[in-house]
């Protein structure tokens, strides 16, 4: 008869696998080490978070990044200006026209053509802007919904978003990612008929969004996940370098719309939303989601505005060429430039450095909001219940893609 099989205990998993920040002897007799993620829902993309945890009470967090890293910053480093534009696209993906709006705003800046461009191409630029934004926002409220338990929400956000994602299909012939807007112009004009379109959408999406208010912002359930959990104070949001919707949510009324007043948007009548702590806390995980539903009836605002200007003052004609400016070759002057735009996620900007001599830029960095809002998460979330850490991290709307870039 065999001798009995010996197992042996070797704890080496924690040198053998991924890095982490907490050794086992860094743990007191009651704490834990959990990985939540890569590959899990929650976390909203590929992000995995290193936590410790006291039973049901989360210690610290800390966030490890990277996983899906696609060297954006040395593809602009190899590529003329306009050939990076596509990979702009794939940072927020689910915002690329928003994106490449910022990325595109710089290179203007440093051609001069800022404030040159006809004004057409102005108004499609916002119309396309707000309709992405829209479809950001329809993504961000529908997945918090599921992350918290409620399935009916999403389905309706995917089901609007749908409408929108067609539209622009339409405009650019690519669903998410569009390579639309050109340094000096955009792709093409608009498709006959396609204002048409988009009023009839903007006519049926109002119904639907106070429908999504009164099943999912009264909800008695989603208050009580969401109302005073995750309290960001404004003063630590500054401190932090926290812009858009999270920023807002804590009562700052600060939008690169209006700060800056980039494009026609100064032209425009639209307000800022803010938070206002109604079911909980100022900055609370509720105030945040409040704020981006808030946000999509402005952003419909702006597109009907977009409309009018586009089915009168400024509407089709046979002279009218969207490439007109649009350079063959782009060559900035020697210069180093910051530009900025405002994302469905907060601040989205470009540092450039070009040297005078070459179509490539010398360095190009991306500031992703994503990146920045992602690091206010274990200040956010120490001493809070492992479920309100995943409806801490669903209200600060992350996409990984942006994150490691």
């Amino acid at each position: 008869m065999s001798s009995p099989i010996q197992y042996t205990f070797e704890p080496t998993h924690h040198t053998d696998s991924e890095p982490t920040k907490y050794q086992p002897e860094d743990l007191r007799s009651e704490e834990m080490l959990v990985n939540l993620g890569p590959q899990h829902p929650s976390t909203h993309g590929v992000l995995r978070l290193e936590i410790i945890t006291d039973g049901e009470i989360v210690r610290d967090v800390v966030p490890h990044m990277g996983y899906l890293h696609r060297c954006f910053e040395k593809h602009a480093e190899a590529l003329p200006y306009n050939q990076t534009l596509p990979f702009v696209d794939r940072m927020d993906y689910l915002a690329a026209m928003n994106s490449e709006w910022a990325y595109v705003l710089g290179v203007e800046q440093m051609l001069g053509l800022t404030g040159t461009l006809d004004k057409r191409v102005e108004y499609i630029r916002v119309l396309m802007a707000e309709l992405n934004r829209l479809a950001s926002h329809f993504v961000a409220i529908g997945t918090y919904a599921v992350d918290i338990g409620a399935v009916t929400p999403f389905l309706w956000m995917m089901r609007d978003r749908e409408h929108i994602l067609r539209l622009l299909e339409w405009v650019s012939g690519a669903r998410m990612l569009y390579n639309y807007f050109w340094v000096g112009g955009l792709f093409y004009d608009l498709p006959v008929g396609f204002e048409e379109r988009c009023q009839e959408f903007s006519t049926y999406l109002r119904p639907k969004l106070k429908e999504l208010e009164s099943l999912l912002l009264v909800n008695k359930i989603f208050i009580q996940r969401t109302a005073k959990v995750g309290t960001l104070p404004l003063d630590v949001a500054i401190n932090y370098g926290i812009t858009g919707p999270v920023l807002r949510a804590s009562g700052l009324r600060y939008d690169l719309r209006r700060v800056d007043g980039y494009s026609v948007y100064p032209a425009i009548d639209f307000d800022i939303p803010i938070g206002e702590g109604q079911m909980g806390e100022l900055g609370d995980c509720w105030d945040r989601t409040y704020v981006r539903v808030r946000e999509c009836w402005e952003s419909l605002r702006i597109i009907d505005q977009c409309l009018t200007m586009l089915l009168g003052d400024h509407k089709r004609t046979r002279e009218f060429d969207p490439r007109a400016q649009v350079p063959k070759k782009i060559r900035p002057k020697a210069q180093d430039l910051y530009a900025r735009a405002e994302n469905p996620k907060g601040e989205l900007g470009f540092y450039f450095r070009a040297d005078g001599k070459s179509d490539i830029p010398f360095r190009c960095k991306a500031r992703a909001c994503s990146f920045v809002n992602l690091s206010i998460l274990p200040e956010l979330s120490r001493g809070v219940l492992i479920s309100d850490l995943i409806a801490i991290v669903g209200s600060l709307d992350l996409v990984l893609g942006e994150v490691d870039r």
